[in-house]
């Protein structure tokens, strides 16, 4: 097989096919284009007759709002208006309704922030030996500023504000970035696309050039597209590194409270409970959240008060000085005293800020005011109240810095500290394992992840899913590290490279927000950088050097699923520019005829491929191997678009593709990142079969009023004179307005009399009764023979690897497994 395979391939079929229809195989115009022949979308606006008619009267004035029919396979008529904006934030809740997501995020939100108290003292002071309040108080000063300049001054009044029509998260700004400017390797973007109700964003000025000028390097540079692509990638693997470190520290931590407590209680036994804890932890992820859910946001404010309480009553029993501690200049005398200890200290420091993410991650279940009212009243208060009071008993209990959590807590309220702080730690770690099946989610409906099984746990809550495969990952992973390290001490220097990394991700794609959307000043956007960078790359710095004790870790994790998404991304574009590039030409399907070279039989044929434009090769090879094929054939692509979602009667786009007695069209179902695709088939068949009459009419009815425009005389009135009477003061077709265009009487009689209209909707009645087949192309994905060593290893190996052990396309696009017919292809990339 030489270089040209796939275009062999292809040009055999046609010629097959044409020889089956009687034709000629010779002939010039049965050929197999290059996309961009027919790709090309052309404005769906255009003046008629502009150029020779320049006059004030009323002819010109209709005229301009008139439709043009470019070609009959248009993607101009759509199936339906776009309504009013349907974002899920758009009204604003009350006082109490914010209050009362507030009181929520405790649970779901702060829940791996609101444990760190239980290590974080912990990791320090076992760099650094306790000689005097220095030592302590310097550490205590870290910790206050860290939590105030992190989570509180960035993400609670900036970063916060960076959010996707209220989604939050790594993929929430990929996907803002990319409704600016063409950056998504994938080129399936459509103008139509941009009309979604949530898609509607602040269009930056002309007369702002740096936000064009930026705008045009990311859609000019390839390398700035897969650099900002590999940046997302990631920092959703240190998400996904968090879902696997986060329950392993947070559990250890709890159960470590019964070291000193019960005789014999040693690390063998810490381990064992552990492990159990957490296999029980991941084994009741399939039953959901949804029932569990209300317990959480309790438990967690009763964690906080606890601290809060805990830490207020250390702090007036042993020592209420170390409130002095708010003054930054002990940490200049900490870093003087301990030098190279005290940097190496900030790796556990910054443990006091994890789970800071999570405020942004998980800003879609509630709103930007209720995590901010949560953490500012709630969260930083408690916080800040159990580090001092840790501090102060450490400052008369030098030699408790090892147990200080569970040392510092009054006689008589261990136990049931102890069971909250278990309840706490298990809760923190079902926020965390959510999130990474949340990420994988969001990663596959971007191309980005290989195709898995995805369980909704609740009828309720659509964004509760279940991802098995990934779940028992995780749990191995947990219980590998556990039984491996037996130590918070090692796991905790892991902990922190994953959690700096995914803050230094934030941090850059916020800053490109700034630039490129909001049109911050320069000095701003690059102060905004440059400070909160620096903070993180001085704890980036420190978490690194523990790589030999743990750091590597979270590295090889990161490292792993990165290889990953991005060989499943690369496969997926190269596929997907293969199957424009050998699409079938109009000319080729024209001269197949009405037919199509074979029988047409009663029926329905969904046809899925990945276009949103053209006719995909794997028709060919239907059209061959079929005896006869259906009356009705649609093209259906399923189509994710950077929103968050899409309203259900802004799902499907339909253009006509040839003559209408090829009874055939092209679908695209599009659907936004956070979208569940849970449909029955049958819904799913009921509402594309009632779009696509809504498009045949609509279609029509524009055909006709074009035609009783041009067919008739137009009265030589002035536009001042007509529009005394009222008759132009709103357009016959609004392009972007919510309600339906409003005709002639006499073109809507004569729609309702169109006997081609009503042949064609009684052949689809006809069609719908016969019932629906599925056409599903298998295609294998090789790399060429010239191409070079490292990606026919990526291709040929690791990425057909992936294709064959992913779920595989019937399931995937849930359709019934009855109606299905497949057939083989390979795309030569």
């Amino acid at each position: 097989m030489d270089d040209d395979d796939g275009i062999e391939e292809v040009s055999s079929i046609s010629a097959r096919l044409l020889r089956r229809r009687g034709s000629g195989g010779g002939d010039s115009s049965s050929r197999w284009v290059d996309g961009s022949e027919v790709d090309s979308e052309s404005p769906p606006w255009s003046l008629l007759n502009e150029d020779e008619n320049r006059s004030e009267g009323y002819g010109y004035a209709r005229r301009r709002l008139v439709r043009k029919a470019k070609r009959v396979d248009s993607f101009d008529v759509e199936a339906m208006a776009i309504s009013a904006s349907h974002g899920h934030h758009n009204k604003d809740p009350s006082i109490w309704q914010t209050l009362g997501l507030a009181f929520q995020t405790l649970g779901v939100v702060y829940g791996d922030m609101g444990t760190s108290p239980l290590y974080v003292f912990t990791d320090v002071f076992s760099k650094i030996q306790i000689e005097s309040d220095v030592d302590v108080l310097g550490a205590l000063s870290l910790v206050i500023y860290t939590i105030a300049l992190i989570p509180l001054a960035k993400y609670v009044f900036i970063v916060l504000k960076a959010n996707d029509n209220g989604e939050g998260g790594t993929f929430a700004l990929y996907s803002l970035i990319c409704r600016y400017a063409k950056i998504n390797l994938l080129p399936n973007r459509q103008q139509a696309d941009e009309r979604i109700s949530s898609y509607r964003l602040k269009v930056p000025t002309p007369e702002l050039e740096r936000a064009l000028k930026i705008k045009e390097k990311l859609e000019h540079n390839s390398f700035y597209k897969t650099l900002l692509l590999l940046l997302v990638l990631m920092g959703t693997s240190m998400i996904i590194g968090d879902g696997i470190l986060t329950p392993a520290i947070s559990v250890m931590s709890a159960v470590s409270g019964l070291e000193g407590k019960i005789q014999g209680f040693g690390t063998g036994a810490l381990v064992i409970v552990s492990v159990v804890i957490l296999v029980g932890l991941f084994g009741i992820q399939r039953f959901g959240t949804s029932k569990v859910g209300m317990t959480f946001a309790p438990c967690l404010a009763l964690w906080f008060f606890s601290l809060g309480s805990i830490g207020l009553y250390n702090l007036i029993k042993y020592n209420v000085s170390v409130v002095k501690a708010i003054n930054p200049l002990y940490i200049y005398l900490f870093f003087k005293k301990n030098s190279f200890k005290a940097w190496s200290s900030l790796g556990g420091c910054v443990l006091c800020i994890t789970g800071a993410e999570a405020m942004f991650a998980d800003l879609g279940h509630f709103s930007v005011p209720s995590i901010q009212i949560a953490f500012s009243f709630v969260v930083f208060p408690c916080l800040l109240l159990a580090y001092m009071g840790q501090a102060a008993y450490l400052t008369t209990h030098t030699d408790s810095a090892s147990r200080i959590f569970y040392d510092s807590i009054p006689d008589g309220l261990f136990w049931p500290v102890f069971v909250i702080a278990t309840f706490a730690a298990i809760i923190a770690s079902q926020a965390m394992i959510s999130a990474s099946f949340s990420c994988i989610k969001q990663s596959m409906a971007l191309g980005c992840f290989p195709r898995l099984k995805i369980i909704h746990t609740s009828r309720k809550f659509m964004g509760q899913i279940y991802i098995p495969v990934i779940n028992w990952f995780l749990m191995i992973m947990c219980v590998l590290v556990v039984a491996t390290f037996q130590s918070t001490t090692d796991i905790a220097n892991a902990y922190g490279i994953a959690e700096v990394g995914v803050m230094m991700v934030s941090t850059t794609l916020v800053t490109l927000v700034m630039l490129l959307i909001w049109q911050t000043n320069i000095y701003l956007a690059f102060g905004f950088l440059i400070f909160f960078g620096s903070i993180e790359l001085l704890y980036m710095s420190a978490v690194l050097s523990k790589i030999t004790e743990g750091g590597w870790l979270p590295l090889v994790f990161a490292s792993f699923f990165l290889c990953v998404m991005y060989i499943w991304n690369y496969g997926s574009v190269l596929k997907y520019q293969s199957e424009v590039h050998n699409k079938i030409s109009m000319d080729f399907m024209n001269d197949l005829g009405s037919t199509l070279g074979t029988v047409r039989v009663p029926g329905i044929g969904l046809l899925y491929n990945e276009l949103v434009h053209g006719v995909p090769s794997v028709l060919g090879r239907f059209l061959l191997d079929l005896p006869a094929i259906h009356s009705t054939l649609v093209f259906v692509c399923i189509k994710y678009v950077p929103v968050p979602v899409v309203a259900q009667e802004e799902r499907f786009l339909f253009r006509r593709i040839c003559p209408k007695d090829y009874h055939m069209f092209q679908c695209v179902a599009r659907y936004g990142y956070k979208d569940v695709r849970k449909e029955d088939h049958r819904a799913f068949e009921q509402l594309l079969v009632e779009s696509l009459e809504k498009f045949m009419r609509k279609e029509a009815q524009d055909l006709a009023l074009e035609s009783e425009i041009n067919d008739a005389e137009f009265e030589s009135v002035s536009v001042g004179q007509r529009s005394n009477s009222g008759e132009l003061s709103v357009p016959l077709i609004q392009p972007d307005g919510p309600s339906d265009p409003v005709l002639p009487s006499s073109v809507m009689g004569g729609v309702d009399d169109d006997p081609s209209l009503e042949y064609e909707l009684s052949a689809l009645r006809e069609a719908t009764e016969s019932g629906f087949t599925y056409l599903l192309g298998h295609g294998d994905v090789r790399a060429k023979k010239d191409s070079f060593f490292l990606k026919k290893l990526v291709i040929n190996y690791f990425y057909s690897f992936l294709r064959n052990n992913c779920r595989g396309g019937a399931a995937t696009m849930k359709v019934p497994h009855m109606n299905i017919i497949q057939v083989g292809m390979t795309y030569m990339v």
